[in-house]
């Protein structure tokens, strides 16, 4: 079978430094620190596909250099490579970056879409958008998360999982439907304003528990129950001094506003309570700012991605491994409503296997005022 392999080499890189995308600034990414994070995860696939007897079936047509080609001379794949231009690089604060833009992701694709079965592609919501425009339901296609939204349906849980689907996609188990490829404008994002379009269907092989679906928006008739749980939930944090870690999203963004603080809707924010006050230490910390206050026993507060299930690893890599290793697990607090809960157990992925053990198990949701249910924590 040939397999096409496409991978967008700065996805995720505007993840753990707060851009919240990479879309138009990688440059400031690499200022903040980021580094190139897409191959790391690429190699996670591959890794996992190669322990499969199956995987010698498999023949890749890939992109030159970052774009697949190095990443797969690290294995014993066959492969050939469509050489569509030159790839070159510059320099950016030390940090070597290719000269690829979505031009080529679209190119390579076209050009697979006529020579493969199925194109396996790494990066997040916008380069699924490339990859739709490029081929349409020509081919199916499934994207390995290396992202930092990544809210389109078309995405394995993991890396790992992406390897297993192509696996049941190669021996016929594998079921193919259409899923919808979303996007958010990341420009609007950076803002605090969530314009969400939804831009087409791709096919993808699914495979039950290893591709995930959309991000769903919160229910309105959920809309007054979260307003009495935020304020429950910021009642309790003002009686309890220290400091603490307020995730993103819509509903740990109301438990901010009962604070009285102006936090971040789609960021991370590091608050300090004292005396039954909150004061906003960083609004929209990066991985790093949350790391100068892991030593202080901060207490953790999440929400579910609805749709998704994702605790850690989707719209938040603030929340990194090195992060989430100082933390002990009973500091972290979840809250959601029940329709977040309706898709099974919830999933984490920091691409650090030890870490994500730790996270494993059972956690205690917050899903009333006064009221916990006990839901199941799996590595995705």
């Amino acid at each position: 079978m040939r397999v096409g392999l496409i991978v967008n080499p700065i996805a995720g890189m505007g993840g753990r430094v707060a851009l919240k995308g990479t879309d138009g600034v990688v440059d400031e990414a690499v200022r903040r620190g980021a580094r190139p994070i897409a191959q790391d995860l690429v190699r996670l696939f591959l890794n996992e596909l190669s322990h499969y007897k199956e995987a010698k079936e498999i023949e890749f047509l890939t992109g030159p250099g970052p774009l697949g080609e190095n990443i797969l001379r690290e294995f014993e794949f066959d492969f050939d490579v469509i050489r569509h231009r030159k790839i070159g690089y510059r320099e950016v604060e030390g940090v070597r970056l290719p000269d690829t833009t979505p031009e080529d992701t679209k190119e390579l694709a076209k050009r697979m879409a006529k020579a493969v079965e199925l194109i396996i592609f790494a990066g997040g919501d916008g380069t699924a958008r490339d990859i739709l425009e490029a081929v349409e339901e020509r081919v199916p296609v499934l994207g390995v998360p290396t992202g930092v939204k990544m809210y389109s349906g078309v995405f394995a849980y993991s890396p790992e999982d992406a390897a297993r689907v192509l696996i049941e996609f190669l021996k016929g188990n594998a079921r193919l439907e259409e899923r919808e490829v979303r996007d958010i404008d990341e420009e609007a994002y950076r803002r605090d304003e969530v314009r969400a379009k939804t831009y087409g269907t791709a096919i993808v092989p699914v495979v039950e528990a290893l591709v995930q679906g959309s991000k769903e928006r919160v229910p309105i008739d959920e809309e007054e129950e979260l307003e009495t749980i935020s304020g429950a939930l910021a009642e309790e944090i003002l009686e309890n001094d220290g400091i603490y870690f307020l995730g993103s999203g819509s509903t740990v963004k109301r438990i901010k506003d009962r604070l009285g603080i102006d936090g971040t809707l789609l960021g991370v924010d590091v608050i300090e309570v004292k005396d039954g006050r909150a004061r906003l230490l960083v609004k929209d910390a990066t991985e790093g700012d949350l790391l100068r206050f892991a030593g202080e026993n901060p207490r953790v507060i999440v929400t579910v991605i609805g749709g998704l299930g994702f605790l850690f690893g989707r719209g938040n890599q603030q929340f990194s491994a090195d992060v989430l290793r100082k933390i002990p697990r009973d500091n972290i607090t979840v809250v959601a409503t029940p329709s977040k809960l309706k898709n099974g157990p919830l999933r984490v992925y920091t691409g650090d296997r030890e870490v994500d053990e730790k996270l494993r198990g059972y956690i205690r949701v917050r899903v009333g005022p006064w009221m916990e249910r006990l839901v199941r924590v799996t590595r995705a």
